[in-house]
């Protein structure tokens, strides 16, 4: 099981030279950095918080997609939106920019439910990315990944191989790398995509639920990042077939570290309703939690 410790003592300030840059489709950018000790201590859920340019002070934070702890690096996909994160897609090639992380609590899947479902969207396509990573290699668990999106997808796709009941002929492509790591996956879109299922990612999963032989549902765990509404529909769906369900969720933040209470929000608990952090008491928290219902 991955790690769920406290965040204290964990976080690493480092200059860190840009590796490379790559522009995908939808104006998208895969951004790599030399961190070594942030890449040391990343589990998937996690963030970084970046410095985008000297000219802007207050960093942003970008979830960790993929990390090569002996190679040292760590990779980030973002779009540019707003001014900070226009000025990070300008830097280049060795220039350095500071990284605080890794920051927050990741995910923790449970080895007693071995079938893990991933329902990923948008910008919260890399903390899944990472998770199906960290464990392909995992015999404990056997992964499903169904990703959606309503611009290209930032990753070499390919033909579906393997067979998972329900889901309809449509969602014909996988992700290519995915598949090099025997994950089974599908996508989903609105923006008619060839090999796209046509409508939300919560609905293709729930063609993959409904499939499923209602024994057998007992196995099933989900994890799930992305838009607030996504993440509604995921946790409803897990509140509906009875599965445990854990949220990566976003939030705007300005320190990142639990100083300023800026990215607060509401967890519905047996006592009450508690506010926490985002970036340290999360940024995964339970759905149900979350979303009681």
């Amino acid at each position: 099981m991955l790690s769920r410790s406290t965040h204290r003592g964990t976080i690493c300030l480092e200059d860190a030279p840009i590796i490379s840059q790559t522009v995908f489709a939808g104006d998208q950018f895969l951004l790599r950095v030399s961190a070594p000790r942030c890449a040391e201590r990343a589990v998937p859920g996690t963030f970084a918080h970046l410095t985008c340019d000297p000219l802007i002070p207050m960093r942003r934070p970008l979830s960790i997609m993929r990390v090569d702890a002996q190679a040292g690096w760590l990779e980030f996909l973002y779009k540019p939106i707003g001014p900070g994160l226009e000025r990070l897609a300008q830097r280049a090639t060795d220039d350095v920019i500071s990284v605080l992380g890794p920051i927050g609590r990741g995910f923790t899947p449970d080895p007693e439910r071995p079938v893990i479902l991933a329902v990923a969207g948008g910008v919260g396509i890399p903390p899944v990315n990472f998770l199906a990573e960290s464990l392909h290699a995992d015999r404990r668990f056997k992964l499903v990944i169904l990703m959606g999106s309503e611009v290209p997808f930032p990753f070499e796709l390919t033909a579906r191989s393997t067979v998972l009941p329900g889901l309809p002929d449509s969602a014909s492509m996988a992700v290519a790398q995915l598949e090099a790591w025997g994950i089974p996956s599908a996508l989903a879109s609105k923006a008619g995509f060839d090999g796209c299922f046509d409508g939300f990612v919560p609905a293709l999963a729930r063609e993959w639920l409904e499939a499923r032989p209602a024994d057998s549902l007992g196995e099933v765990q989900i994890v799930s990042c992305g838009p607030h509404a996504m993440l509604e529909a995921t946790a409803a769906l897990a509140r509906e077939f009875d599965l445990p369900c854990q949220l990566a969720v976003e939030e705007f933040m300005a320190c990142g570290v639990g100083g300023c209470a800026g990215c607060i929000v509401p967890l519905h608990k047996p006592e009450g309703i508690v506010m926490k952090r985002v970036c340290v008491d999360g940024p995964v928290f339970d759905a149900a939690e979350v979303f009681p219902g």
